[in-house]
């Protein structure tokens, strides 16, 4: 297992969750919620380089028939551009059905009402996705996801 903090980004039609582990890999947690629009990328770039971060996982909306949609290309659209952005900072793209299900979940039962998960659903649902990246890669012993080329946003 690699060692050092980990970004988990779940990138949302209105909000960006931004989720970090500790600098074992063993615990995400969630971080802080970025408005999407043009200084997301710088945004979440920011992120990484103050928590000393040695990769971002970026979540990939993928069907439950395992099909991608408008939501794939956009999370796809944004890991490219965040991989031209950090690079050479590795950016991967990791599977993140029902981290946002999961996460209205445990926030539910966390006592959070309706409205204060709103604000809180995003940062909860990155932490999921990098969780099950961190687990994953644990089990494995490869890193979870994709790796997402740093030239691609150009093409």
């Amino acid at each position: 297992m690699r060692r050092g903090v980990r970004l988990g980004v779940d990138v949302g039609s209105v909000r960006i969750g931004v989720a970090r582990c500790d600098p074992g890999g063993t615990l995400a947690s969630p971080l802080d919620t970025v408005r999407r629009g043009p200084a997301a990328v710088a945004e979440v770039a920011r992120l990484a380089a103050d928590n000393d971060a040695v990769e971002v996982i970026v979540g990939l909306a993928v069907g439950l028939a395992g099909r991608e949609g408008k939501a794939a290309a956009e999370g796809r659209a944004f890991a490219a551009a965040l991989a031209e952005h950090v690079a050479p900072l590795p950016v991967r793209l990791v599977d993140e059905r029902f981290t946002t299900v999961l996460a209205h979940a445990a926030l539910q039962r966390g006592g959070q009402d309706s409205r204060a998960r709103r604000g809180s659903v995003d940062k909860a649902a990155a932490a999921v996705l990098l969780q099950g990246a961190l687990d994953a890669e644990r089990s494995t012993g490869e890193p979870a996801g994709q790796l997402v080329p740093a030239g691609e946003a150009r093409k």
